[in-house]
């Protein structure tokens, strides 16, 4: 499974751009694909007993391929994602266990139970008790099994470029599914709203979050996973294709949390390095400014200056927009609301919804991971959001090798305050942040 010749990488990357064709052309193959992957996976997970954490290469492909399967439909059922993520992990830790320092995350998961129970009564006689708990909860538990997964488990620097790799293929299938599906930006940008027709007819929140994403991973290919010129090429042009379709969804907050990721990557890279090294960064900073005028100027052009407005947070005419969070400011403040109303176990998974619209007219799914899981968990939430804020701050105080941590969790942190965790990317990101990571290869050693 390793990708690290440069004809297996051009290959791969060939095969799902037809892959994206495929699903295009014929979306019932969708489900089809879904399907393989997840016999591929599990095959592949008991040939090799995880012997070189194939559960996280794996499991990184499937988050990838996430988006592509939502959006053609390809779903057997809706939290396929993360529930195969939490299917790999458990395997791997079956062949391969897991640290027993890794309590915090136990204590996290059952910082989520009493809520549950709280919802079980609570929620209203007409609502489909099992998908509201699981819609809610499945995100927080993904997270919470990854990060047993990922606790200071050993890992090459090597090895873990490998997963981010495992990552690019199937956003390649979107980014090819997006071409096809709206080839015009033009005909189809008519407003400063986030706009489903440069999505692919998906959420463009979402689909700007799996974008942003790539431009940091294909970046990340480019800057430090390139063997060759070549290489280098290719995935500085896919990083400049990610940057204008992510721009195109009018979802400014995958970008901004992309640009951010590659920022950070390159500040840490930066006080690391010689002062050759530094110069490179110097070097390579203004190439990605120019790069990201160019792409702005751009998007610019084929928006006819409505993406302009839109960071500038006006309308199509030009006038300032009352919220400059569309309207997600009132979601926060009543879930604040509720944290203070019930502030010991909250008013319980999938209840926030409903309560919103009783306490306020409102009808809306939170947006923000952050304050749904104070209104559903109360002071138990908040508890849950300081294990996982601390624990890998702190742990990367002692493991600076692991170069992306300070990345990952600003990509787990600003994406939930968006686009809460409907997709299996924060949880199973953040957790990446928990790997102990190497330069170069150890001995093997018995886990704890």
């Amino acid at each position: 499974m390793r990708i690290d010749k440069k004809n297996s990488y051009i290959i791969l990357l060939l095969i799902h751009a037809a892959i994206g064709v495929a699903v295009f052309t014929v979306p019932f193959l969708s489900k089809i694909y879904s399907l393989l992957i997840f016999g591929f996976c599990i095959y592949y997970l008991i040939k090799t007993q995880n012997r070189n954490n194939e559960a996280l290469v794996l499991s990184a492909y499937v988050v990838g391929v996430e988006v592509l399967l939502r959006m053609t439909d390809g779903m057997h059922f809706n939290e396929y994602a993360k529930y195969s993520v939490m299917i790999f992990l458990f395997i791997g830790m079956i062949y391969t266990g897991f640290s027993k320092n890794s309590y915090l995350y136990w204590i996290f998961l059952i910082l989520l139970v009493p809520s549950v129970v709280l919802s079980s009564v609570t929620l209203n006689f007409e609502t489909n008790i099992r998908k509201a708990i699981a819609f809610n909860i499945s995100g927080p538990v993904c997270l919470g099994v990854s990060a047993i997964y990922c606790y200071q488990r050993r890992i090459t620097l090597d090895r873990l470029k490998e997963v981010l790799t495992a990552f690019c293929f199937p956003l390649v299938s979107i980014v090819i599914y997006l071409y096809l599906y709206t080839p015009s930006i033009k005909d189809v940008v008519t407003s400063t709203q986030s706009n489903f027709e440069t999505s692919g007819g998906f959420g463009p929140n979402q689909m700007a979050t799996i974008l942003g994403f790539g431009i940091f991973l294909f970046f990340v290919q480019m800057l430090i996973n390139s063997s060759s010129i070549k290489l280098q090429s290719i995935n500085a042009a896919l990083v400049l294709v990610f940057a204008f379709r992510g721009i195109v969804t009018f979802s400014r907050g995958g970008v901004i949390t992309g640009i951010l990721m590659i920022i950070l990557l390159l500040l840490v890279l930066y006080f690391r390095a010689s002062l050759k090294g530094k110069s490179k960064i110097g070097i390579i900073l203004i190439f990605s400014f120019l790069a990201s005028l160019g792409v702005w100027g751009y998007s610019s052009a084929q928006t006819s200056g409505l993406i302009d407005k839109r960071y500038a947070n006006e309308d199509a005419r030009g006038r300032k927009k009352e919220s400059v969070l569309t309207g997600r400011e009132q979601l926060i403040a009543s879930e604040f609301q509720m944290f203070l109303d019930n502030p010991i176990f909250g008013v319980g998974v999938g209840k926030n919804k409903e309560y919103r619209e009783e306490q306020t007219g409102i009808v809306a799914a939170s947006h923000n991971e952050l304050t749904r899981m104070l209104a559903e968990h109360g002071s138990l939430g908040l508890l849950g959001l300081l294990i996982l804020l601390f624990t890998p701050l702190l742990l990367y105080l002692n493991n600076q090798q692991n170069i992306f941590v300070l990345c990952f969790l600003v990509f787990w942190l600003l994406t939930i305050n968006h686009a809460a965790m409907r997709m299996a990317a924060p949880a199973f990101v953040y957790a990446l942040s928990l790997l102990k990571v190497y330069s170069v290869e150890k001995p093997t050693v018995p886990r704890e």
